[in-house]
Order: structure tokens, then C-alpha cells, then sequence
């Protein structure tokens, strides 16, 4: 039973974990947020590219069962055409906020991601989810004891009345991005076209790193056809193919302050409609 107490130590953690400028306050009025903060604010949190950090030490940690079996869920939704996996790294990785992006496991945002298609596509009801969740959570009241979580009830469900992503269906047979092949007409770029990173307002979601927007490359390799990352995470009918290409950035120009070699390179992959000729 939750107490007055758990209940202000926990409003005191959530508390703590809000973010913000220190100089600005919840809900700021309009004047105090010029264009630079605007943009900070509506970042996405994936793109970390270039950011400060800590040094981190990275180690081989074997996955638990509760991450193996998020995996295997989520390929099972991809693999039934409930969705792909732009939307999956949407809703799991990007559309969260920096709070929730930055504190949870890597599977503890897949899991979210699970529970919003599934409500966002009418396959559950919300109300429904929490009823299921409390009714877990009693049953494994006084822990595991060493026992492995089941399924209860079990069945298997009809899946012939499911409503498949729009993606899934055209790409079936084919694979994705065979599928579009042939539909986005001539590529505007060839292999050692100089090319400039366009600097596009980016709400909600992108692939195209924030670090490279601005920056001159060249054209390492026409790539494949398919709608801009921005469009498939959607969904939408009618989504127009694009090429997307491997473009090659020297890195003392990419950066500023560089102090590698001066033929250091990196190479990211971007659709064509975030590019220019740079000539």
C-alpha cells in the first residue's frame, strides 16, 4: 500500500529529474526562448553526435531474459507487419524525451515503444494494458522465487483480421528497399559530387545527424531508393522514394578543433532531399 511518504519521495525523485535551462522556468513565456534554445529544446535526444560526455567504460554484459524476450518481441511485430523498424526507432529511441531517452535501459525504451504501437494501432486499449499489468503484478506479489514468468491466459490469437503497416505489405516477397526500386527516377548526385548538408528544421524525428547539417562532402556511393526516413516512420500512403547516399566528410573540417590527421574521414548515410550541390 502506497503511503503519504512514498508518495512525496517520489514526486521529490521526479523532482530531480526534470531538465532545463537553470536561467529559464517551467513553461517559459515566449520572449525568453530565442532560436538557439528553441532548437536545443526540440532536439532529438538519439542524436548525440558530437555532444560533451564522460568517458564511459564499455563491457560484454550478458543480456537478461526480460531484454531477449523485448527483442524477440519486436522482431515479432516487424515480422507480422505491425510495424517497421523506422517506427520502432521513432517511438523507441526518439520520440521520448531526453529525460525518459537518456534514464531507461535500451530495452526498457523498446518496451514503451511496444506499448505504444500496440495502443496507437487499436491492437490493445490502454485502460485495458494497465488492468493486465496490475493483475502481474499481484500475481507475482512475493517475487519470482526462482520461478519464470508465464503467460496467463495462453492462446494464440487470429492474426488474419490484424491490420498490417502499409510498408510490410508492399514489400512483401521483395524486401525493403528492393521494393522501391525504379520509383524515384534518376539520381541528382553521383559518386564525387561535392554536396552541402542542408539545415532543415527537425521536429519529431530524423536520421540525418545534427553534426553534419551545414557541412560539405562528397558523394562516396548512390546508395538505394526509398521515402526519407521522416516519411516512413509514419507510415503514410503515397510516400514518394528518394535516393539516399553515402557521403564522406573530412573530419578537420567537420569538426572544429580537430587534431587527428588531415585525412581522417567519416561517412554517413543521407536521403537526397537533405542535400545540395556544393558547387
Amino acid at each position: 500500500m502506497t503511503t503519504p511518504r512514498n508518495r512525496v519521495q517520489q514526486l521529490d525523485l521526479v523532482a530531480r529529474l526534470k531538465s532545463s535551462y537553470p536561467e529559464l522556468p517551467d513553461a517559459p513565456t515566449p520572449d525568453l526562448i530565442d532560436h538557439d534554445r528553441f532548437a536545443a529544446y526540440t532536439k532529438t535526444p538519439h542524436d548525440v553526435g558530437g555532444e560533451p560526455d564522460a568517458p564511459l567504460e564499455f563491457e560484454n554484459k550478458q543480456y537478461e531474459i526480460w531484454e531477449e524476450n523485448t527483442y524477440v518481441t519486436c522482431e515479432v511485430l516487424g515480422w507480422r507487419g505491425i510495424w517497421l523498424s523506422e517506427e520502432r526507432r521513432r517511438m523507441g529511441n526518439v520520440d521520448l524525451g531526453r529525460t525518459i531517452y537518456l534514464g531507461l535501459p535500451y530495452y526498457g525504451r523498446w518496451l514503451l515503444a511496444v506499448v505504444r504501437v500496440l495502443v496507437e494501432k487499436h491492437h490493445i486499449g490502454l485502460s485495458e494494458l494497465a488492468e493486465r499489468m496490475a493483475e502481474v503484478k499481484a500475481r507475482y506479489s512475493g517475487g519470482l522465487g526462482g520461478k519464470s514468468l508465464e503467460a496467463n491466459p495462453k492462446f494464440e490469437g487470429d492474426p488474419s483480421g490484424v491490420k498490417r503497416n502499409d510498408h510490410h505489405l508492399h514489400a512483401v516477397g521483395k524486401g525493403d528497399p528492393q521494393v522501391f526500386a525504379g520509383q524515384a527516377g534518376d539520381p541528382k548526385f553521383k559518386v564525387g559530387d561535392k554536396v552541402v548538408v542542408r539545415e532543415l528544421p527537425v521536429l519529431l524525428y530524423t536520421r540525418t545527424q545534427e553534426y553534419v547539417r551545414g557541412a560539405t562532402g562528397e558523394i562516396a556511393k548512390v546508395s538505394y531508393e526509398s521515402p526519407a526516413a521522416e516519411d516512413e516512420t509514419w507510415d503514410a500512403p503515397d510516400q514518394k522514394p528518394e535516393w539516399f547516399y553515402i557521403v564522406r566528410f573530412n573530419l578537420a573540417e567537420l569538426w572544429h578543433g580537430y587534431t587527428g590527421p588531415g585525412n581522417d574521414t567519416l561517412q554517413t548515410e543521407i536521403p537526397e532531399r537533405w542535400l545540395d550541390s556544393a558547387r
